[in-house]
């Protein structure tokens, strides 16, 4: 039939671990990097007596969270037991939400390209995590960290609506963004906090039916999501073409060689016996409660993104990058409300300053550059006080040398300020005239591209300090007076 002759259903079940100090239903540490089963308790590992309470951040960021994704809030949540054997879950079971989650439905708006597409959202709820098996340090034995085990985690389930490896990645994307704007979670893939199940399916194109789903469990990086799909669409394409019919399974995928393994058949709700968690009672949202979480939503992601774009006018690529973190958006809208030139600002953000904080390492807020600062450096370049290749490429690296030190002080103290003395300009065209005759009859004559190499004199005889576009000026004027 050919891979055109398919169209691929892909479903997520994202686990999002929340910033908060403790575990979900216990007081353990939360922090990342501790000593393997360092951070556990008698709770945590299910002895017999103990008994979970519930953690109030988590029932909090939950709420903010499916507030943000449009999503309907249960005033009344309750919990559930999912049973299933693990290595590394302790007590046998996962506390979860199975009939009362704590959000249903809603969205998530994903950019691709040009055109927003809205993957809409099954429902959110509140869990604990299991532990982490390790099989690579032996082998013949595996190694269990417990961790991990009871980490707070919210889980989104979304309805069967992406159709790419690249709506994938742009739904993980957005969803990291999210969580980070939110002050939710580090959304940080690489410690684990944010990982993905992804279910994937094919079907002919034109049909509407959903056939035998494989997951694929606990993807950590977008890039082996998109190369884990690839290879699925691939395999059970394959099968189907040969007459047979994809097997609802469970996968691991290996990134080293790309390929997917099963790991059990896929179990179906049935199969965890879910039955209500007997040791926690149902949590009722007050009213007062749900509107504090509203007012904790200060600004959306898509929504900064829209403000630059659509209002400022913004190109695509630098409204992306003032959007990508709340902190920078903020930050750029504050500047802006001060300076005239918004062109001059977004310059300065997205090539000079992002990037230099970058290559040291350092966040916007870390910065030891004070908005005054910033204010200042712009104003003597749109004052034309400094030339804009000197103010970059000279005083911007010095202050970030002594960002203690005010950029005017900075450039006076190395001469960099721009004279506006046109009588002296002048003054100094007449001498350079007086030593290229030839070339000044050139270019009274019509050769426009010796305009650069007067200028170049005059900047040599200046030490860079004229102003550029009025030694520019006058050097048109006395080109006309010839």
């Amino acid at each position: 039939m050919g891979q055109e002759a398919f169209e691929t259903i892909i479903g997520l079940e994202v686990h999002v671990q929340l910033s908060t100090e403790s575990k979900a239903f216990c007081r353990d540490k939360t922090e990342f990097g501790g000593s393997p089963n360092s951070q556990i308790s008698a709770i945590s590992l299910g002895h017999p007596g103990t008994l979970p309470f519930m953690n109030k951040k988590q029932v909090q960021y939950a709420t903010r969270l499916g507030l943000a994704l449009n999503g309907n809030i249960n005033e009344v949540n309750t919990f559930d037991r999912k049973n299933y054997f693990y290595a590394d879950l302790p007590k046998g079971y996962q506390i979860t939400q199975d009939k009362k989650p704590i959000s249903v439905g809603g969205y998530l708006p994903i950019k691709m390209g040009d055109v927003w597409k809205n993957i809409r959202i099954h429902h959110i709820h509140i869990e604990e995590d299991a532990g982490k098996s390790i099989h690579t340090l032996h082998d013949s034995k595996s190694f269990i960290d417990l961790n991990r085990a009871g980490m707070p985690l919210i889980e989104i389930v979304t309805e069967p609506d992406l159709r790419s490896g690249a709506e994938v990645d742009a739904f993980m994307t957005g969803i990291r963004q999210l969580v980070r704007y939110l002050e939710i979670s580090d959304g940080n893939m690489e410690e684990g906090s944010l990982r993905c199940d992804v279910n994937i399916s094919i079907r002919p194109k034109g049909t509407d039916i959903l056939n035998n789903r494989c997951e694929v469990k606990n993807v950590n990086s977008m890039k082996f999501a998109r190369q884990a799909i690839e290879f699925e669409e691939l395999r059970q394409q394959k099968i189907v073409e040969e007459g047979g019919t994809v097997a609802q399974q469970t996968l691991n995928f290996d990134p080293a060689i790309g390929v997917t393994s099963p790991l059990r058949s896929k179990e179906d709700a049935h199969d965890y016996r879910y039955f209500p968690e007997p040791d926690l009672p149902p949590i009722h949202l007050s009213a007062d409660f749900l509107d504090t979480e509203r007012k904790n939503i200060t600004i959306l992601p898509w929504e900064a993104f829209h403000f630059l774009h659509n209002e400022l006018g913004l190109p695509v690529q630098e409204a992306s990058i003032l959007s990508e973190l709340k902190d920078t958006f903020i930050f750029y809208k504050g500047l802006l409300e001060k300076v005239e030139d918004k062109k001059l600002l977004t310059n300065f953000m997205v090539n000079k300053l992002l990037p230099s904080l970058h290559e040291k390492g350092l966040s916007l807020a870390d910065s030891p550059l004070s908005k005054e600062g910033i204010l200042q450096f712009l104003s003597l370049i749109s004052s034309e006080k400094l030339s804009h290749s000197i103010a970059y490429q000279k005083l911007f690296p010095l202050w970030m040398e002594n960002p203690s030190l005010h950029p005017l002080d900075l450039a006076e103290s190395q001469q960099w300020l721009q004279e506006k003395e046109e009588g002296k300009i002048e003054l100094i065209f007449k001498e350079i005239i007086a030593e290229y005759p030839q070339k000044w009859s050139e270019f009274t004559s019509g050769k426009k591209g010796l305009a650069g190499f007067f200028m170049g004199e005059l900047m040599k005889k200046t030490g860079g300090k004229s102003n550029p576009k009025e030694a520019m000026d006058i050097l048109i004027s006395m080109q006309n007076k010839k």
